[in-house]
């Protein structure tokens, strides 16, 4: 399967005034998710499995768009509770076809509750999604900070580590590209460019 995720979410251009938010300016929903979500720790099986659903669904797309949906997603696919979803028939992957209040594609749907029951069967395992994701943050966790976006990677070997690691679980649509993007949005890694107002000083 070739991985068209696009980076992160849509990068602007590569220079960005300073001040500026590394991206969601002008969207009220854009930027309430680059302030209070982009980057923060996200722990928790559901959290965790809702952000690589939701990563998958970007794949080709924007993230507002998944953004936007983001409400019904959660509807649809029960809180993202990954017994629930396990629990997923054909019947309700059909239904789900025709439900546009999501974004409608077979693959991402079906790969959706291969998710859920793999999570189901790590669990069985004794093993959490948590403890599987967060072995994978790096160890730099100071690092320079990337002045625009030309600087920030769309995988890392952390990203290519760990989508290994979730494929050999049976994980789907977690390509190194969607899983950095993921690793991002969860705060594994800080991207904030050097002049975004959530992490410029005063004065920037």
């Amino acid at each position: 399967m070739t991985e068209t995720t696009t980076h992160l979410t849509d990068p602007p251009a590569p220079q960005r005034p300073r001040g500026a938010r590394c991206f969601g300016d002008g969207d009220p929903l854009y930027e309430a998710y680059h302030d209070t979500e982009w980057g923060l720790p996200v722990h928790g099986e559901a959290a965790l499995f809702e952000r690589i659903a939701l990563e998958g669904f970007q794949s080709g797309l924007s993230w507002i768009t998944v953004l936007r949906k983001r409400p019904a997603f959660r509807e649809v696919f029960h809180e993202f509770d990954p017994v629930a979803v396990a629990a997923f028939t054909e019947q309700d992957v059909d239904r789900l076809l025709g439900d546009a209040r999501i974004i409608r594609n077979r693959m991402k749907i079906e790969a959706t509750v291969a998710n859920a029951r793999a999570l189901v069967a790590l669990h069985a395992g004794g093993r959490t999604l948590d403890e599987l994701f967060w072995s994978f943050a790096p160890d730099d966790a100071v690092r320079e900070r990337p002045a625009v976006w030309t600087d920030v990677p769309a995988q890392t070997p952390g990203s290519k580590a760990l989508s290994k690691a979730l494929k050999k679980e049976g994980f789907r649509f977690v390509g190194p590209t969607t899983m950095y993007a993921a690793m991002q949005a969860c705060g594994l890694v800080d991207d904030h460019l050097a002049t975004c107002p959530a992490v410029a000083g005063p004065g920037s």
